[in-house]
């Protein structure tokens, strides 16, 4: 068998190793995600264990305000939401059928009346916000502005605020020379422009699909 294969599969093993003593999900959140995997866009959909590594940093960092860039079915706000019984979401999202899912388990969790969705373009939507308005920001949006979104929650987020990035290992593709597309180019830029930014601290781990955690400074 060739080594890449093994590890792949020891991967896997660990994964569900780690799934089976470390991930607690509650039973909203699990029928959340059980749903939309049934969905085409269900790769969307954040992993269990990342869902519980930003509830637990929401709560070791106590945020009073959160802004989520791309919301979809409402799996990660929710997971925030849940982990603080006061803070309080801010979820940007363009598409009004997915979130009716999230706006439905946000309900039936309780917490739809810390969450305000703001339905239309992010982009838009961001440059309507003051500077240093939230604690903590989690990007999960289109990929073909995260460096717009980036730029934008450094002007939006406090001093020692948090921003959390998805998606920054793209599957792979951010070293693969086959992939080229748009979105893949930004992704890289991104990484590269962040890896040298000063104004920040970096942090990337090899979670999911790849997170990167950035700190103000």
């Amino acid at each position: 068998m060739h080594q890449d294969q093994k590890a792949i599969q020891l991967t896997s093993k660990l994964r569900e190793y780690l799934l089976q003593v470390s991930v607690r999900e509650a039973d909203n959140l699990r029928k959340l995600r059980e749903q939309t995997a049934n969905m085409p866009e269900r790769d969307m959909q954040i992993l269990p264990e990342q869902g519980q590594f930003i509830a637990m940093l929401v709560k070791i960092l106590n945020p009073q305000r959160i802004l989520e860039i791309g919301t979809y079915t409402g799996y990660s706000s929710l997971c925030m939401a849940l982990a603080l019984p006061d803070v309080r979401i801010t979820a940007v999202d363009k598409n009004d059928e997915w979130t009716k899912i999230a706006k439905k388990y946000w309900q039936d969790a309780g917490v739809s009346n810390r969450i305000e969705l703001i339905i239309g373009p992010a982009l838009d939507t961001l440059k309507t916000f003051d500077d240093q308005s939230f604690d903590l920001i989690f990007i999960d949006a289109d990929k073909r502005n995260y460096i717009n979104y980036y730029e934008e929650s450094i002007r939006v987020v406090n001093k020692n605020g948090v921003i959390l990035i998805d998606n920054v290992l793209w599957r792979g593709r951010v070293i693969d020379p086959n992939h080229d597309d748009l979105g893949t180019q930004t992704i890289r830029k991104l990484n590269d422009f962040i890896g040298i930014d000063s104004r920040v601290d970096i942090c990337m781990l090899p979670l999911g699909d790849g997170l990167t955690i950035v700190r103000k400074k």
